[in-house]
């Protein structure tokens, strides 16, 4: 009987996420916030499902998650979209993570009392926007392609940046010492080799799918190979995320790569994915972003309500110096209604919730606080980002208000110009 309600309640969520995302087209309230929402409901508020409940597999299948919607965005990248969307998307990565960096680690430093470095790390870790809140919300809204462009690529490459950074951060505790050298060549190191890995995956696989397609079930062998890179990828110790975000980009610009050194030793000409697959991978999207975010609503915790204050707090701050970061990194003629969207995309999610875990591992002073003001501001920032949408897309107040400050800057900018 347990596992009959088991399956059942499986069934309901799916046809629940059908209802939130038909919800979303219609009211614009985004289905991401509905589905942690039921998760909290199950989890913190009810206690009826726990995190722990799903051992081992519950990091699995975040992390599972992640790799299929870096995927199945970079299947939507064209390679005239990246070319134009580059330069704004570099501009604004480094900048919003350096200025978030700085101030949440003052903040945490000079109003917390974290220790200078515990600070710091809690501003890395913060750093970043959450691909798999992103890329799901962006292919759902009405914006030019080069600004949805920028804003995937930038949740992607911002969560490498918080993990290397933070991850350099904890070591100086051991070492007692920051090594700047290191941490630079780790971010070239694990960008350059991480995309390349997954371009000469994407090559070599689109040769190989010629032959594979001959065997009968094999449509999930796509996928499979991108779990293969991301592996390798992280064994290596390069992104993995950044490898499979670049075999999708490859696959879907095949016609732009010139693989002529690979023709002396491969004669079959390479191919795309058809439309089959393509939908095939789009299914797999919804479902896993359904159950995904319904975790993080179950691993969100509530107890300490301090840490909520404050992570409301650091929301608002990261909120309102995001209007800025904007303004002066995007420099040209976007739409102000682009720049709007772009300004209220500021969701924290997976590579956060990971990171915030290890302070209070290593045994770091401050490690728990570190842990629920990021759970705190993972929460937070997704309802912020989530309620705004329909908000500025049905408010003239709102936009009117946004609009201002993005218009001036950008107009002060041409006339310097």
């Amino acid at each position: 009987m347990e596992n009959a309600g088991i399956i059942v309640f499986v069934g309901l969520i799916v046809f629940i996420s059908h209802l939130f995302t038909g919800i979303f087209e219609r009211k614009r309230i985004p289905d991401v916030l509905l589905l942690m929402i039921v998760g909290l409901l199950l989890g913190p508020i009810f206690g009826l499902i726990t995190p722990e409940d799903f051992g081992v597999a519950g990091p699995m299948f975040t992390t599972i998650t992640l790799v299929i919607i870096l995927f199945e965005g970079g299947l939507a990248l064209r390679f005239e979209t990246l070319k134009n969307a580059i330069k704004g998307t570099s501009a604004l990565t480094a900048t919003n993570f350096f200025v978030t960096t700085i101030i949440v680690g003052l903040i945490s430093w000079l109003l917390f009392g974290l220790h200078p470095v515990a600070g710091f790390m809690l501003g890395t870790i913060l750093g970043g926007t959450s691909s798999a809140v992103v890329i799901p919300m962006v292919q759902q809204l009405r914006m030019n392609e080069d600004s949805r462009t920028i804003l995937v690529l930038e949740s992607a490459i911002s969560d490498v940046l918080c993990i290397i950074f933070a991850l350099a951060l904890l070591e100086t505790f051991q070492v007692e010492e920051v090594k700047i050298g290191l941490i630079v060549g780790k971010i070239i190191s694990s960008f350059t080799l991480a995309a390349l890995m997954g371009w000469l995956g994407a090559l070599v696989w689109s040769v190989l799918l010629t032959r594979v397609r001959t065997i009968r079930n094999t449509i999930f062998t796509t996928p499979a190979f991108v779990f293969i890179i991301f592996g390798i990828a992280e064994m290596f110790g390069y992104s993995g995320a950044i490898s499979a975000l670049a075999f999708g980009i490859t696959l879907a610009n095949l016609e732009v790569f010139n693989v002529s050194l690979l023709k002396k030793f491969i004669t079959a000409e390479p191919i795309n994915l058809n439309e089959t697959e393509k939908v095939f991978f789009s299914e797999i999207v919804f479902l896993l972003k359904t159950f995904f975010f319904i975790y993080i609503g179950l691993s969100i915790q509530l107890q300490n309500l301090w840490a909520l204050v404050l992570g409301l707090l650091v929301t608002i701050i990261l909120f309102i110096s995001r209007v800025p970061i904007v303004k002066f990194s995007l420099r040209s003629p976007f739409a102000t209604s682009d720049l709007t969207m772009i300004s209220i995309m500021v969701p924290k999610g997976l590579a956060a919730a990971v990171l915030a875990s290890l302070p209070l591992q290593q045994g770091i002073e401050g490690g728990e606080f570190i842990r629920d003001i990021t759970y705190a501001v993972i929460l937070i920032s997704i309802i912020f980002t989530s309620v705004l949408i329909p908000l500025i897309e049905r408010s003239a107040t709102v936009r009117a208000v946004y609009g201002l400050f993005l218009r001036k800057g950008f107009l002060f900018w041409r006339r310097k110009k």
